[in-house]
């Protein structure tokens, strides 16, 4: 088949990806990147220009190569070769049903098998540390307004970065019960409450330009007026944020941080799992159980220090029969 890639490659991200998925534009970015990696290693592997690759060179032998050159040349952990090789194998599915004739290709890249890895740390801030985020946040000005509404914001609703950037005025209800309408991955919607005080900090918020703002219009913007970049929203919380290190690491604290907070709070609020799920947007009760395996670990830690000494301590080192001299003699006329 000395088709070239390039059409195939371009129907994948529109009608793969966007139409037929309905990725989120964050989701089809990862897709690129992934894609880009892997046809310029089967470009410098056949010795030719990306632009002159056909079908003919997406072969099995070369996608095992480049997931060895990931982990060996460009020393990825487990769980980025792992998020490759997902890519991979929807790129090739796609392929396989576009292409008859790349089936049997498609079928094998298909039975790559991902490989074992820990999962990744669950981060999350006490609420000790919320509290004295909150504490220690400017009052004055609409820098300082805008600020305090976003932090709250994340750690009110746990939305993604990405979430947050694309909210839109029209995606608000500040009127008692207030709640907000979130875009988040998969194309999907969901509603989250809204404590009163967030309300009141998104009313303020939306007053304070000396023109109300369109229903279309962004909900947090930068000094600009434009959009927050999911960089602006990295280094607003980075800035707010520098002095706290979740659960003692020694690592910075990330929007997504926030997200996990809120899992583990409403958790130890005694908010049951499934709401949760709904709450934060997870497709699979797994994602959210792992947040419930947290809480219980934190639960054992703590009931651990309020143990008692061992009770086998408690009893002489020496057993009471060694020191019974009549026990010992009768047990030597035996």
């Amino acid at each position: 088949m000395r088709s070239p890639i390039g059409p195939h490659l371009q129907a994948f991200f529109l009608d793969g990806l966007r139409t037929m998925k309905g990725l989120r534009p964050a989701s089809v970015r990862s897709y690129r990147d992934a894609l880009r990696l892997f046809l310029r290693f089967v470009a410098q592997d056949a010795g030719r220009k990306i632009t002159k690759l056909t079908l003919d060179d997406l072969s099995f032998e070369r996608a095992l190569g480049f997931l060895h050159h990931l982990e060996a040349t460009r020393h990825n952990a487990i769980r980025t070769r792992n998020q490759r090789l997902a890519c991979l194998h929807t790129f090739f599915e796609y392929l396989g049903g576009r292409v008859p004739e790349l089936l049997a290709v498609a079928e094998r890249v298909a039975a790559i098998p991902m490989k074992r890895a820990a999962p990744a740390e669950t981060l999350f801030l006490e609420r000790d540390d919320i509290h004295a985020l909150f504490a220690s946040l400017p009052t004055d000005g609409h820098r300082a307004q805008r600020d305090r509404a976003l932090l709250l914001f994340l750690y009110n609703t746990g939305a993604r970065v990405q979430e947050v950037v694309d909210l839109r005025w029209r995606d608000l209800d500040l009127e008692a019960p207030a709640r907000v309408r979130l875009h988040g991955k998969g194309d999907k919607w969901r509603t989250c409450p809204l404590w009163t005080e967030t309300a009141e900090r998104l009313h303020r918020l939306r007053a304070h330009p000396p023109v109300s703002p369109q229903p279309d219009d962004p909900v947090f913007t930068s000094r600009h007026g434009t959009a927050f970049t999911r960089f602006g929203v990295y280094k607003l919380v980075r800035r707010h944020t520098q002095e706290l290190r979740p659960r003692g690491e020694r690592r910075h604290v990330s929007p997504h941080v926030f997200r996990h907070t809120t899992a583990v709070h409403l958790l130890e609020a005694g908010v049951e799992v499934n709401v949760i799920r709904g709450w934060l947007g997870h497709v699979s009760l797994d994602t959210t159980n792992r947040y419930a395996e947290i809480n219980i670990h934190a639960k054992e830690a703590a009931l651990r220090l309020c143990e008692p000494p061992v009770a086998s301590e408690a009893f002489p080192r020496t057993p009471v029969w060694r020191t019974d001299e009549a026990l010992l003699a009768w047990l030597n006329s035996l």
